[in-house]
């Protein structure tokens, strides 16, 4: 008989966290983490040998050893009602005042983040989770310092809680089992899972909130999506709940998880409820993964690359396709322009470029897609209303045609220029967000524009790329590591003028740049800036 597992709790002290780190769902947890974390590292093994074998061939291609499932005629379980109509879902951390505004939002879905949305700090973690126990209770309210008061409004419908995991590759250092620490994917499923999983079923469908139910981050093969499976078998198992009842959106925000959209959906068919079109993240995942396979990979400046891009047209072709001819949800991407109320001029510009993006994924053939901010809810529910009618979605909608690998990585074709402008907003993007993020903000308003963990990653590794690349701006300059050195600099010091010398001793600007020029310069690529930014966190 197995010893019981030691379990540590190392972090610094969180109100009411007694209510989350209870012994049982640490005992939960601990068993999830005996049973799973020796598969996860032999998939973070394969991670790594994957990227050796497209650094070496500089290619890609659907898998031979699963054509029969992608020729196969199977589908996933019908949604639950909570899940049919997801045509406005809305982003963001599950800090209070958020999780009040995002369940205010009149989104039909509100995707709770626990990975790029939120610094994972033990306070950020272990009070999310509280939020959302609070939220479900209908007992959260938050009162901001300058005194505005936000609470659940009265009787009305909330949206439909989707909670996002951290990815497989984060470990969770304030929790250890047996001495070792705990995945982050793991403790955040864990305790939500066990603290909500029978609450919300036991409230029937007609509830918007009835059931567990989540979005994958990170993943990049049908292997990890059998991982996840077999996890939430065993969970369901563990806690009585029937299998079937956790519904899983996957992101496909990885370029190796976009070879695999059939194999990931199969995987996952008991519990797929459908495909998302994590759009930065996967940029970020192509310049990653064919970082040093030369020129035809070398992308144009961040704010260049749309989604008219034809490499990215035939990325979402393919995942409405793949969803549709499966019965899943195809949910489209993050408009990552916000308003202003304060700028009436950048205001309209922000919704008129939402609206444009949420108008052609609509139809394009997508169920549903993604906004950042409250005020953008209604340009995309009107976006697909426009098309959906009064029906919950178009599944019935199957793209024709054929998308080939050659087609997924044709990255030459991107029209934009590199240039000077370009990689000093992609400076400051990376400094700028690196702080906040240090500061325990991991969704922040930066030009406009909503910026995470995800394109934070986009800034930084293409800076990476162009050096390597020797890539030539629009100027003549060569981008070389000292320019960049020269551009943080010089961003500082604006930021030091515009800050005050007080404000900007108050922040962690110095330890920002240290790990923006780490990841961004290093001769070595760090597979993620969380990873050596984890260790700066408390």
């Amino acid at each position: 008989m197995a010893a019981a597992p030691v379990v540590t709790v190392s972090g610094p002290p969180v109100e009411r966290s007694a209510e989350v780190l209870t012994p049982d769902a640490l005992a939960f947890v601990a068993g999830l983490h005996r049973a799973f974390d020796p598969r996860r590292r032999e998939q973070l093994a394969l991670r790594r040998e994957r990227r050796a074998e497209i650094a070496r061939t500089g290619r890609l291609d659907f898998l031979p050893g699963t054509a029969d499932v992608r020729a196969g005629e199977w589908r996933v379980a019908g949604a639950p009602p909570a899940l049919q109509d997801r045509r406005v879902e809305i982003t963001g951390p599950t800090d209070r005042r958020m999780t009040v505004n995002a369940l205010n939002s009149g989104a039909r879905v509100w995707l709770a983040d626990f990975e790029d949305a939120t610094a994972p700090t033990w306070s950020n973690l272990v009070s999310g989770q509280l939020n959302l126990i609070d939220a479900f209770e209908r007992r959260i309210d938050f009162t901001a310092p300058g005194g505005k008061a936000y609470a659940l409004r009265p009787d009305a419908e909330l949206a439909t809680v989707v909670v996002r995991p951290r990815g497989w590759h984060l470990d969770e250092r304030h929790l250890l089992v047996d001495g070792e620490p705990v995945a982050g994917a793991l403790a955040d499923f864990g305790l939500y899972f066990f603290h909500n999983a029978a609450r919300l079923t036991a409230r029937g469908p007609a509830d918007p909130n009835s059931g567990p139910y989540f979005y994958l981050a990170k993943t990049e093969s049908h292997l990890e999506a059998r991982l996840w499976n077999d996890v939430f078998v065993h969970a369901q198992d563990a806690l009585g709940i029937p299998r079937g009842t956790v519904r899983a959106t996957v992101l496909i925000e990885t370029v190796t998880a976009a070879f695999e959209m059939d194999e990931i959906l199969y995987e996952l068919r008991e519990h797929a409820a459908g495909l998302n079109a994590g759009r930065w993240d996967y940029l970020f995942s192509v310049i990653k993964n064919f970082r040093d396979a030369g020129e035809r990979f070398v992308l144009p400046d961040r704010n260049a690359v749309t989604m008219d891009a034809p490499f990215m047209r035939a990325y979402t072709r393919l995942l409405v396709r793949t969803c549709h001819r499966r019965g899943a949800h195809a949910i489209g991407g993050m408009a990552a322009f916000i308003p202003s109320r304060r700028d009436p001029a950048v205001n309209e510009a922000a919704l008129a470029k939402v609206r444009a993006d949420k108008d052609r994924e609509a139809a394009g053939g997508f169920d549903g897609s993604w906004v950042a901010h409250p005020d953008l809810v209604p340009v995309c529910r009107d976006a697909f209303d426009a098309v959906l009618g009064e029906a919950p979605h178009q599944k019935q909608r199957i793209p024709e045609g054929g998308v080939t690998a050659a087609d997924l990585l044709d990255v030459a074709a991107t029209g934009g220029g590199r240039t000077a402008a370009g990689l000093r907003n992609a400076v400051a993007v990376g400094l700028r967000y690196t702080e906040a993020w240090l500061r325990g903000q991991g969704a922040v308003a930066i030009f406009n524009l909503m910026e995470d963990a995800a394109t934070a990653e986009i800034s930084r590794s293409q800076v990476w790329q162009w050096i390597r690349n020797g890539v030539v701006l629009d100027t003549g300059e060569k981008v070389e590591a000292d320019l960049v050195r020269r551009l943080a600099a010089e961003e500082l010091a604006g930021l030091r003028a515009e800050l005050g010398e007080e404000a900007f001793a108050a922040g962690r600007w110095e330890e920002a740049r240290a790990l923006f020029e780490q990841v961004a310069l290093a001769e070595d690529f760090a597979e993620f800036l969380t990873l050596p930014g984890y260790a700066l966190l408390d």
